[in-house]
């Protein structure tokens, strides 16, 4: 599987990470069908509450309202623009989805009432000058996870003064 990731949505991740501090913040994912298993973020939400140091807690209904909402702006055009997954940072350990984040995530794919195929989850972290490290897993019903290709799309070229760094969870 392969997200695209466009540079406004890096610079927004970096942004609300640098804001949030050692507090871990997270949300949800939404994106567009590109090909295949190929998907581009199209925005994410941003939950500021629900998260201390070491722990966030995911507000359902700020998600149902963030994902309604991106429905009504793609005109509910479910077989392009739909759910991707789940974000949150790791702001005090590395980038890597912890044994409750796997546990949360499988919850997701295996509850018929969410009637999703797929999950990602991607774990975030801003270190020292401005470099954001993430790790991007995707996991469906009754099969292990496996690691997303993650691809940056657009940004101002060489003159980047962040740096992405992506976490191989499985190598």
């Amino acid at each position: 599987m392969k997200v695209l990731l466009p540079y406004e949505v890096v610079q927004k991740l970096a942004a609300e990470l640098k804001r949030a501090g050692i507090r871990e913040i997270g949300g949800v994912l939404v994106g567009e069908h590109v090909a295949g298993e190929t998907f581009r973020v199209a925005d994410l939400s941003v939950q500021h509450s629900g998260g201390s140091a070491t722990h966030f807690v995911r507000d359902v209904a700020h998600n149902r309202a963030f994902i309604a909402n991106f429905f009504a702006r793609t005109g509910h055009d479910y077989e392009r623009f739909n759910y991707l997954g789940e974000w949150h940072s790791h702001p005090s350990f590395e980038p890597l989805p912890s044994g409750q984040d796997i546990r949360a995530m499988r919850d997701i794919v295996e509850d018929p009432n969410v009637g999703v195929n797929f999950a990602v989850l991607l774990i975030v972290t801003l270190a020292r000058r401005s470099s954001l490290r993430l790790s991007g897993t995707a996991f469906r019903a009754n099969a292990s996870p496996v690691n997303v290709d993650i691809k940056i799309e657009g940004g101002p070229g060489p003159k980047r003064n962040w740096i992405v760094r992506f976490i191989d969870l499985f190598r």
